[in-house]
């Protein structure tokens, strides 16, 4: 299975951006979005496909974060 993440992105290079998840800075293609620094992006195998707003991203890390906490606790 494979997931996409939202993340928020620093800086241009190109068709590469730096994109922020939570601390975490890694490189994607953004070629596929028109998107600006200090957008959102959601990030899948490496791309981004598509921009949120940040209510949006805020919303959807909420959601994965209470997941990974039920994950954690459900495995103790």
């Amino acid at each position: 299975m494979c997931l996409a993440a939202p993340g928020k992105l620093l800086s241009i290079d190109g068709e590469i951006g730096k994109i922020d998840f939570g601390g975490t800075i890694r490189e994607a293609n953004i070629s596929m979005v028109e998107a600006n620094i200090g957008d959102w992006v959601v990030i899948h195998a490496g791309f981004a496909i598509q921009t949120m707003n940040e209510e949006e991203a805020k919303e959807t890390l909420e959601l994965w974060n209470e997941f990974l906490s039920a994950e954690t606790t459900e495995f103790k």
